[in-house]
């Protein structure tokens, strides 16, 4: 196991979905997660990098089949953790389309970076804690890197930025150690963290059809686009299912649906859910 990873277990494939929980919150997102894969009968493993979790959240993910895996933070420097940290970076560039919760720390992102580290496997398909998976997604184990759909919640002029949510990728120690090089270098700001970094790193990449990471905000903001027939990966950007929000209401039936992966009510078929009014 490569340094600043600690698994609990030997991997069982060579393909895995990976995810990363920071703290409980986050935990109870991988577990509806994880729960969201393991229904859509795939053999792939499933990952989850764990960094401040406490040990009662962890036992429900293995208790789910999770593989876990202890993690630390990358060893960045002093003036780049300064610069990225919450009230820092959120002082630079604001988030004026939503907001996000209290438990939300930035830097903590830059973990998910380690997955290429994963070298047992050689594929994997990363997805955001905050995720529900609709549809077997195996496929992507045979797409390049790196894949990824836009982030598209508002409008199609955001069709050149990518979402990190959900990306292919393929672990390697050398392209590790690259994105160490390139990340923590002086007077550097990477304005939305990993997200920023993975489209610098990765100019062309492959775009993905946004049902692959379908936000939720497209429920109200762009409804036209919305298919439950054909989304694969359903994204809780900004506010978060397990939270008390002033957009609950509007997202009701996307909120119902995590619920059921979560264990907190019944599972609901997608094809059952309303269109966007």
């Amino acid at each position: 196991m490569s340094e600043g990873l600690r698994a609990e277990q030997v991997a069982n494939n060579r393909h895995a979905y990976v995810t990363l929980a920071t703290n409980a919150d986050y935990a109870l997102g991988a577990l509806a997660l994880v729960n969201s894969i393991r229904a859509t009968g795939t053999s792939a493993d499933c990952v989850v990098l764990h960094t401040s979790v406490p040990e009662a959240s962890l036992q429900p993910l293995r208790d789910a089949g999770a593989r876990l895996i202890a993690t630390d933070l990358l060893d960045t420097s002093a003036e780049f953790n300064a610069t990225h940290a919450r009230d820092a970076l959120h002082a630079r560039a604001a988030f004026t389309k939503g907001n996000k919760p209290p438990f939300h720390t930035p830097l903590d992102n830059f973990a998910k970076l380690r997955l290429w580290q994963l070298v047992e496997y050689e594929a994997v398909v990363f997805i955001d804690a905050d995720a529900i998976v609709l549809k077997n997604c195996d496929k992507l184990f045979g797409y390049p890197e790196f894949c990824a759909a836009p982030n598209v919640y508002e409008s199609l002029a955001d069709f050149h930025r990518l979402n990190s949510g959900v990306f292919t990728a393929r672990p390697s120690e050398a392209t590790f150690t690259q994105m160490l090089d390139r990340l923590d270098q002086p007077g550097v700001f990477w304005r939305r963290t990993d997200q920023t970094f993975l489209q610098d790193f990765f100019p062309d990449w492959h775009g993905l059809p946004v049902f692959f990471n379908m936000l939720q905000y497209v429920w109200f903001n762009m409804p036209e686009l919305w298919s439950w027939d054909d989304i694969h990966i359903l994204h809780y950007q900004y506010e978060k299912p397990w939270q008390d929000h002033d957009k609950a209401d509007r997202l009701r039936p996307l909120i119902d649906i995590w619920r059921g992966f979560a264990g907190q009510g019944p599972r609901l078929d997608p094809a059952s859910l309303p269109a966007p009014a």
